[in-house]
């Protein structure tokens, strides 16, 4: 992780600190009129790099494949059939800073990679992370940073975790075969190494279960993908944020909007994504979610994903 990455992070750990209570209290907004909803001016210089040639799933429209069930991420609002959430709201965004009506289009998490690279949807927002073997059909152009979040009862004693010692002698939830239970392996291997006292990993089938640990104390920290973590604290006050990771690390990986291959449209949505970073639109929507701890300064098209396993 880049110093700049590692001060964004921590900028947004503090802000989440600052604003976990009033989120606590308003939670989110699940309605279908989302009258919350940031929305983008056209971007001329976006709009004049959408290739001449490329022909849009349906004119005048960008069609956008979206996997819901994943609050805040992605969710159906209260009417049971308008997708609401960050990455909704992120496929609104481009689709307007493009200067194109936002057409979005729930599906099953296995399908959108087809429905992609065959032309039937434009693109997919839905927290999809930049992979080496994605690359090889698809383009990327980032948007969010791939956290993971450390998180604890909000009465808890413990204040920050940043580095491996931070867990030495903790209970830790986190899921089995996962990025996130890969780094707590290796931080009580280092920790083991050094003399520190070891790690006790709990795993749970389901939240519920890992919240009634954190409540109950039979855990001290639950270390799993940060926005599902950081909307059950926002929405119950029982949980608190006190350090994130790149879902990645060792490496960096970064969550981004998924193209067909080679149609040039991503250089457009790049243009798009980093105009809205520049607005304020961009920081407004992840604050909205509560997932300000997630941003990035840059949008990159095609940037290093993470390696083939």
């Amino acid at each position: 992780m880049t110093a700049s990455s590692l001060k964004l992070l921590l900028a947004g750990l503090a802000l989440a600190a600052l604003t976990g209570t009033a989120f606590a209290q308003s939670a989110f907004d699940l309605g279908p009129e989302q009258p919350g909803r940031i929305h983008a001016q056209p971007n001329p210089e976006a709009i004049a790099a959408i290739p001449a040639d490329f022909k849009f799933a349906n004119d005048g429209q960008f069609t956008v494949a979206v996997t819901l069930g994943d609050p805040p991420l992605g969710t159906y609002a209260s009417d049971s059939k308008t997708p609401v959430g960050s990455e909704p709201d992120f496929a609104w965004l481009i689709a307007e800073a493009l200067g194109l009506e936002p057409n979005l289009v729930p599906v099953a998490w296995a399908d959108w990679p087809l429905g992609v690279t065959s032309g039937k949807y434009d693109a997919v927002v839905s927290n999809v992370t930049v992979t080496e073997e994605r690359k090889e059909r698809l383009d990327f152009s980032t948007y969010r940073q791939d956290v993971l979040g450390f998180y604890v009862r909000s009465d808890s004693p413990i204040q920050s975790i940043t580095e491996p010692k931070d867990i030495a002698g903790l209970k830790v939830i986190t899921s089995s075969g996962t990025n996130q239970e890969k780094i707590i392996l290796e931080w009580d291997r280092l920790n083991v190494e050094a003399g520190l006292a070891p790690v006790e990993i709990q795993y749970y089938d389901d939240s519920a279960a890992s919240q009634l640990a954190i409540q109950s104390g039979r855990a001290d920290v639950n270390f799993n993908p940060n926005p599902t973590l950081s909307y059950s604290a926002a929405v119950t006050g029982a949980t608190r944020l006190v350090g994130v990771q790149n879902g990645g690390w060792p490496q960096t990986a970064e969550i981004a909007v998924a193209l067909r291959k080679d149609t040039g449209l991503v250089d457009a949505v790049t243009i798009a994504i980093n105009g809205l970073i520049e607005s304020g639109d961009y920081a407004k929507t992840l604050e909205r979610w509560n997932l300000a701890a997630e941003a990035i300064p840059e949008a990159k098209t095609n940037p290093p994903g993470l390696p083939k396993t």
